[in-house]
């Protein structure tokens, strides 16, 4: 029996945890689904990430209200992924917030990457009806910017390109916690389609710099404790070379995209086979390790038809 492509197979129901990382700050995870922040100010809430289906987001309000009944004022997108963004509506924030380059993708390949999200995540599209469109920022930056919740400040920054171009992270310094997207990764694949591979470990490093208390990473449990992050930073950092290394050297002799697929198996099988979405992530991850080793800087742009074509020459 072929396996079925990326998480089509995947209809089982998550347990979601929501878990306290700092004074204020709460992580919302589920079992290797994309993570929400959530932050606490005097005055407001702040959400970073906002879920794939404002179905999902209704969970994520569900949590915040066991805690606070301040109104959810903005929202913050690390970057244009439909899985991360199309239930910012749920929310009714004021503002929503993305770089100026998470921003330019939405416009450049959102909904092509919406349609072949679509395709892979169907349990995290259910109740897809009531998006009312492609999420776009109300307010965008370019490096850096502060936004004051009450008296708590929240430093939102782009620190390097890793899992797209336009990635930010967000950085609560009055107790030295980070929600990173999926920069950073715990005990779940990176998923490195739309990624810059030869940045990436630099950009982690630049988070490292910050020597965060905790951190709410993209997948994955929240990580609570320097020793925890240090971990994790490093397992992420691991996945990165371990996926991009063995490409590079097929490429330099010339070989072709199955034999990179073989040589990726070889190396990360055996360290990475037991982390969330592997068996979803692998394919894009090689194809796109193979396109960026090429000399390809820009990623090109996924649709359900490169999918199914990329997915039909792995298996063949």
């Amino acid at each position: 029996m072929s396996k079925a492509f990326a998480s089509q197979g995947d209809m089982a129901e998550k347990t979601v945890s929501f878990t306290r990382i700092g004074e204020g700050l709460y992580a919302f995870t589920a079992e290797g689904d994309p993570n929400t922040g959530v932050i606490i100010g005097d005055e407001s809430v702040m959400i970073v990430e906002a879920q794939a289906t404002p179905r999902l987001a209704r969970k994520v309000i569900d949590c915040v209200r066991s805690v606070t009944d301040k109104p959810i004022s903005h929202v913050v997108l690390t970057h244009y992924h439909a899985v991360r963004v199309l239930g910012a509506s749920a929310y009714a924030a004021r503002e929503i917030i993305m770089s100026d380059k998470a921003a330019a993708m939405v416009e450049e390949r959102g909904q092509e990457d919406w349609d072949s999200e679509f395709g892979r995540f169907p349990r995290l599209f259910q109740g897809h009806e009531e998006i009312p469109g492609l999420t776009r920022p109300t307010t965008t930056f370019s490096e850096s910017m502060t936004v004051w919740l009450g008296k708590r400040r929240v430093d939102i920054m782009k620190l390097g390109r890793a899992h797209t171009a336009g990635d930010c992270v967000i950085w609560v310094p009055d107790e030295e916690v980070m929600f990173t997207g999926d920069i950073v990764e715990y005990h779940s694949a990176c998923y490195c389609g739309d990624g810059h591979f030869s940045d990436w470990e630099d950009t982690l490093a630049n988070i490292a710099a910050f020597e965060p208390k905790a951190i709410a990473p993209g997948r994955g449990d929240a990580l609570i404790g320097e020793d925890m992050v240090a971990k994790a930073l490093e397992a992420t950092a691991d996945f990165v070379r371990s996926t991009y290394k063995p490409v590079e050297r097929v490429v330099a002799r010339g070989g072709s995209l199955k034999e990179a697929w073989d040589a990726v198996r070889a190396a990360c099988d055996p360290k990475f086979s037991s982390y969330a979405i592997y068996e979803h992530c692998l394919p894009f991850n090689v194809a796109r390790a193979y396109d960026e080793a090429r000399g390809i800087d820009t990623p090109r742009i996924w649709t359900a038809e490169r999918d199914r074509d990329m997915w039909a020459q792995l298996q063949g």
